[in-house]
């Protein structure tokens, strides 16, 4: 069949449409920033975020150098591989920023988080969170006769999946400090 011969309407695309398409697949990145610890850093970066519509799934910041004040500001954000990509450019164009790192593409990194889960319960729900913060390594931070208060680091999705299996034995609140990530090597 030579390209003339296709049937009118069989195609998705029009002949004079040219450009690209964008996919529309969400993903997810971690980004590293540097950035100068001074007042109102951390709210233009937040500021680049909600002044063009990007979610923010976690967010920690910490001085990393005290001598040089630099601090580092971990982002998990989620968007086209486009959004990411402008995501990465117009935070590089922040004048306190240094250095703008993308570890989901940049290689192996290593992520963890910490959080605090109070459960409640008595008898067998109480002995069954016992046992389940025992598989998952989850420590006893605080007890009480109605309660417990588990402390737990490691990936964001070993936290979702205990506090999933926490849910139904009483889960009252999940305290969640954010994503801290490195990347692997030199």
């Amino acid at each position: 069949m030579s390209p003339l011969s296709i049937k009118k309407g069989s195609s998705k695309h029009s002949a004079y449409n040219l450009r690209p398409t964008f996919s529309d697949h969400q993903e997810t990145h971690t980004i590293a920033v540097l950035v100068e610890n001074e007042p109102g850093v951390l709210a233009r970066v937040i500021g680049l975020f909600s002044g063009r519509g990007y979610n923010i799934e976690s967010l920690t910041v910490a001085e990393v150098d005290h001598e040089g004040r630099l601090s580092r500001i971990t982002i998990v954000t989620t968007g086209t591989p486009q959004v990411i990509e402008q995501i990465k450019a117009q935070l590089g164009r922040i004048v306190p920023v240094h250095e703008v790192h993308d570890l989901t593409v940049e290689g192996a990194s290593v992520e963890r988080e910490l959080a605090l889960l109070k459960v409640s319960g008595s008898g067998e729900k109480r002995v069954e969170a016992l046992r389940l913060a025992d598989i998952f390594r989850a420590n006893v931070v605080d007890s009480t006769l109605e309660s417990f208060v588990f402390q737990l680091t490691g990936t964001p999705d070993k936290i979702d999946a205990f506090a999933e299996l926490m849910r139904p034995l009483g889960l009252l609140e999940v305290a969640r400090t954010g994503v801290a990530a490195l990347s692997r090597g030199i």
